[in-house]
């Protein structure tokens, strides 16, 4: 409980979603004018009411702001990196005194557990402290030369405006992946929420302002426009694509959406970073802890209501097991517990929204009409909330990789099939468009290693004896094939935010040409 909710409920007053995220918003420093009053309706999925009106803005405003960011850009990729870093760090203390009141607003725009809002503010105050660290570690290479008395070397530089569309189930997390690692790079940001977190992304623009605010006072130099949120529909995230002073777009979201994104910012040679669909699988094998799989496949399959891209979707399991795993999930997915996820003890909570649903009874249809056996899959009813889509996880038993099960479904929908030899289910687990995440569940090294290995997993997340989701910020987070290709967060994905120039410095008083190459002038 919120101590916003504590004390209303300590007043006697009756609790409502409406006046607890007015209050949020409130406490986080949102002006009431943001949020009152507009056109874009916020809706929370845990009852389907509307909790707030928020205030959208129009194409003119967005180019002005994108003008305003460029105009910053300039300004800003002169201040030395590590004080770069000084604001990142602001930042990052501001959510740390805000972590509560920022992951319960999460939770209640998104669906979430308060574990998992909170969760996935925490994350941002882990990539705050990544990026801090990365400030005075922006490095190049000093590169072996073939001429005497030369050096060659790469610099790393600011890129510009970076770009950055994100989606609705971590709605802040994935801003912050990008926002710390494009601020320390000497990046000016805009951004465009998902139309369903309005709420989220004000309350982090809000927070932003603050510490930027603590950064001017402390004797920090940063030009107006250096971070802008657009709350507004699908023509201003066009805009931001197809703009020109933007020259790099961290777009997640769908494949569909990645088909019409990628294209445009190719037709201008601007970068793209691409997170996509995520048709993730896990292999079982017979040297498998059960109890550990069990936990992992549970988790990874029904957390967040199967609405991660890391979700896992397709479970192999050997033959020789799947007797005493199998019966074993069907009973988790029986007794998880399904319904508010405000209140202490449920697991799950509801879909985003009626379409969502309506997705996931569509793929079970077509699992049903293939001959599958599907355990759950219904709609929960909880309390008298009737806009909301709780439902029950699904387990489907199929016998083959065909029809749903290539399909990546944005709801709690675990496709489990049998297999009897290891090399062939490799290629089962590559058969799909998508390469996210993967695992593998084994106590065989080299079952473990041929997983990791070129003829492994395909995808850009390969994991063994975990599940496939709840990756951390030290590593690169990306995928291959329809998942597009990008990453972020932590390794080296910061390369991406800048642009590398190679140079060569000659402090000799003569002039060899590379490769031998003789040009002697009178």
């Amino acid at each position: 409980m919120s101590a916003i909710h504590a004390e209303r409920a300590a007043s006697g007053a009756p609790f409502s979603l409406v006046s607890e995220a007015s209050a949020l918003l409130s406490n986080l420093g949102v002006a009431s004018a943001r949020y009152t009053g507009g056109t874009l309706k916020a809706r929370s999925p845990i009852t389907g009411e509307t909790i707030a009106t928020v205030v959208e803005v129009g194409e003119a405003e967005a180019r002005r702001a994108i003008d305003e960011a460029h105009a910053a850009f300039l300004k800003w990729r002169l201040v030395p990196a590590p004080k770069r870093g000084e604001l990142v760090r602001l930042l990052g203390d501001e959510l740390r005194a805000h972590k509560q009141a920022l992951g319960r607003l999460v939770s209640i725009e998104v669906g979430k557990s308060l574990s998992e809002g909170l969760g996935e503010v925490q994350e941002m105050i882990d990539i705050c402290d990544y990026a801090v660290g990365l400030s005075r570690q922006l490095y190049g290479l000093t590169i072996a030369t073939e001429r005497s008395e030369h050096r060659m070397m790469e610099t790393w530089h600011p890129l510009g405006v970076t770009g950055i569309i994100s989606a609705f189930n971590f709605p802040v997390a994935v801003w912050s992946w990008n926002a710390a690692l494009a601020l320390v790079c000497g990046n000016a940001i805009v951004w465009k929420p998902s139309e369903k977190t309005p709420l989220t992304a004000l309350a982090t623009e809000a927070l932003f302002d603050r510490a930027l605010a603590r950064f001017k006072q402390e004797g920090g130099t940063a030009p107006d426009g250096l971070s802008a949120v657009l709350i507004a529909g699908r023509s201003v995230g066009q805009l931001l694509v197809g703009h020109p002073k933007v020259p790099l777009v961290s777009a997640t979201g769908s494949t569909a959406m990645g088909r019409a994104v990628g294209p445009r910012l190719a037709q201008r040679f601007a970068r793209a970073i691409l997170e996509l669909g995520g048709n993730n699988a896990a292999i079982v094998t017979p040297t498998a802890d059960l109890e550990l799989t069990l936990r992992g496949v549970a988790f990874a399959a029904m957390g967040t209501a199967g609405q991660r891209c890391t979700t896992l979707r397709r479970l192999f399991v050997h033959e020789s097991v799947y007797d005493s795993l199998v019966p074993r999930l069907k009973q988790a997915y029986t007794s998880v517990t399904v319904g508010n996820p405000l209140e202490a003890g449920n697991l799950v909570g509801p879909l985003i929204d009626q379409a969502a649903f309506a997705a996931m009874q569509t793929a079970l249809g077509a699992a049903k009409e293939a001959g599958a056996s599907v355990l759950g899959g219904e709609r929960i009813g909880v309390g008298a909330m009737d806009e909301a889509y709780y439902v029950r996880p699904a387990l489907v038993e199929i016998a083959e990789q065909a029809g749903p099960v290539m399909q990546e479904t944005f709801a709690p929908i675990l496709y489990v099939m049998r297999y009897s030899d290891f090399d062939a289910v490799l290629d089962l687990h590559n058969a799909v468009p998508q390469g996210l995440s993967s695992s593998i569940f084994t106590n065989d090294l080299r079952e473990a290693e041929a997983f990791l290995s070129a003829r492994g997993s395909d995808c850009g997340i390969a994991n063994v004896n975990i599940g496939p989701s709840g990756a951390e910020i030290g590593g690169a987070f990306g995928g291959e094939k329809e998942t597009g290709g990008g990453r972020e967060s932590g390794s080296d994905a910061w390369k991406a935010y800048m642009r590398r120039a190679t140079n060569t410095i000659n402090y000799g008083r003569t002039l060899p040409l590379a490769q031998g190459v003789k040009f002697d002038v009178a």
